[in-house]
C-alpha cells in the first residue's frame, strides 16, 4: 500500500506542472494584452509610454522562460499578483471565497449521496417495481433539465409562490438548501442509475450465490458486500465531480448569488482580470487533481484486491 501511495503522490507532480504552464499560456494566448486590460479597468488613460512601462513592470518584455520561471516561483509563494479591478492580492480574495464554495459544493454532494444511494439500491433489488419507476423519472428529470433552469425553476416555487425558503445570500442551513438541491439533481440522476446497474451486476456475480448457500442473510450480502463493491464506481465518479464543484459552482452561484470562487471568477472574466483568471484555472486544477487523489486511496480501502502496483490481484 505504501508503494501505491508513494507512486501516485509523485504522479500529481507532473499534473500540477502542467497545470501551472497551462493557467501561464492562457495570457499568451489571450488576444487581451495584461497591460491594456490592467489600465483600463485602474481607469488610465492609455499612451505609449505608460503601456512600456506597465508591461516592463509586469514582465512581459522578457522571454517566455524568464516569464514563466518567474511565475513558477510567485506560485510556490501563493503569489497570483494583485486584481486589476480591486487591488487587492488575488490570493486573499480568493481565500474569502473558497469557504463558501467549499460549503455549498460538501452540501451537493451529501445531498446527492443521501437521495441517490438509497434510490438506485432499492430501484436493483425491486427491478421494475415502484421505486425504479420512480428512480427513472428522477434521473430524467435531472439529466435533462438545465442547472440555471432548475434553479429558476425552484426560485419561483418555493421563494416567490411558497415564500419558504430564501431567494439568495448565505446565513443559514435555509439559504444552502435550493442552491445544494440544484447542483445535487445532476448527480442524483448519474449516480442513483449507475448504483442501480453495478448492483444488478454484482447480484449475477458468483460469490452472491456461493453466499447464499452457505446461508448467509440477504441482508448480509446486499449490505456488507454487493453495496461496498457497487460503490467503487460511484466513489470514482463523485470524485470527479467534486474536483469540478470545488473548482467553481459557476452557474449556481451566479443565480443564487453565492460569494463563492465561481462567481468571484465570471466577474473577473467580465472585466478581464488576468490575474484571477490564472488563479482560478490553476487553484480549479490542483483541486480536481487532489480530489482524484483522494478517491484513488479511498479505493484501495473499499476494495482490498488492489495491489501495491494499483492493479487487481486474481
Amino acid at each position: 500500500m505504501g508503494g501505491f501511495i508513494g507512486k501516485r503522490l509523485l504522479a500529481v507532480i507532473p499534473l500540477i506542472f502542467f497545470a501551472t504552464l497551462l493557467a501561464f499560456i492562457l495570457v499568451h494566448l489571450s488576444p487581451v494584452d495584461p497591460a491594456e486590460a490592467y489600465l483600463t479597468a485602474a481607469h488610465i488613460h492609455q499612451t505609449d509610454e505608460i503601456l512600456a512601462q506597465k508591461r516592463h513592470e509586469f514582465g512581459l518584455d522578457q522571454p517566455f522562460p524568464v516569464q514563466y520561471a518567474h511565475f513558477l516561483m510567485k506560485m510556490c509563494r501563493l503569489d497570483f499578483g494583485t486584481s486589476y479591478l480591486s487591488n487587492e492580492p488575488v490570493w486573499e480574495e480568493v481565500a474569502k471565497r473558497i469557504p463558501a464554495t467549499l460549503e455549498l459544493a460538501f452540501s451537493s454532494i451529501a445531498l446527492a449521496i443521501l437521495i441517490s444511494v438509497p434510490i438506485g439500491f432499492l430501484s436493483a433489488i425491486h427491478k421494475n417495481g415502484i421505486v425504479d419507476h420512480l428512480g427513472r423519472i428522477i434521473a430524467f428529470f435531472g439529466a435533462s433539465i438545465p442547472q440555471f433552469w432548475l434553479g429558476y425553476l425552484l426560485i419561483f416555487i418555493f421563494s416567490v409562490k411558497l415564500d419558504l425558503l430564501p431567494v439568495q445570500g448565505t446565513g443559514t442551513w435555509l439559504h444552502l438548501l435550493l442552491p445544494s438541491l440544484t447542483l445535487a439533481m445532476g448527480l442524483i440522476a448519474i449516480y442513483s442509475r449507475l448504483l442501480r446497474t453495478t448492483v444488478l451486476e454484482q447480484l449475477q456475480e458468483s460469490y452472491v450465490l456461493y453466499a447464499r448457500t452457505r446461508g448467509i442473510k440477504e441482508r448480509v450480502i446486499l449490505g456488507r458486500h454487493v453495496l461496498r463493491i457497487a460503490f467503487s464506481p460511484m466513489l470514482t465518479g463523485l470524485g470527479m465531480n467534486m474536483g469540478k464543484l470545488l473548482g467553481g459552482t459557476v452557474i449556481v452561484e451566479e443565480v443564487f448569488s453565492w460569494p463563492g470562487f465561481g462567481r468571484y471568477f465570471i466577474e473577473a472574466i467580465f472585466n478581464r482580470d488576468i490575474p484571477v483568471i490564472q488563479c482560478y484555472v490553476l487553484v480549479s486544477a490542483c483541486l480536481f487533481i487532489v480530489c482524484n487523489l483522494l478517491v484513488d486511496l479511498l479505493q484501495m480501502v473499499l476494495d482490498p484486491r488492489i495491489s501495491r502496483g494499483g492493479r487487481v490481484q486474481r
